[in-house]
């Protein structure tokens, strides 16, 4: 009986994990503020707020953020990687 409540539980512990996993976004730039790079700032993000760009994931830090951003994505995108290669080269 201990024994299949042990694999029971060892096996819903492993699915958790694969789910939380499953949800992690992982954006360009290191999950930093997309449009904060472009205003010359890191600000480090969970992602859970991204957008889809040329099938590459950006990450936002607001709602607001992303949509200011959106308003002229190719310019901010080109405000962001500039700043952020001269800021994290590599």
């Amino acid at each position: 009986m201990l024994r299949t409540c042990m694999k029971s539980t060892i096996a819903g512990v492993f699915l958790l994990g694969l789910a939380t996993a499953a949800l992690a976004v992982n954006g360009e730039f290191g999950n930093m503020c997309a449009a904060s790079l472009a205003a010359g700032k890191d600000t480090p993000t969970d992602c859970s707020i991204n957008s889809q760009i040329q099938g590459k994931t950006y990450c936002f830090g607001s709602q607001e953020a992303m949509a200011e951003f959106m308003k002229n994505p190719a310019e901010n995108l080109a405000k962001a990687q500039a700043y952020y290669s001269k800021k994290h080269p590599g």
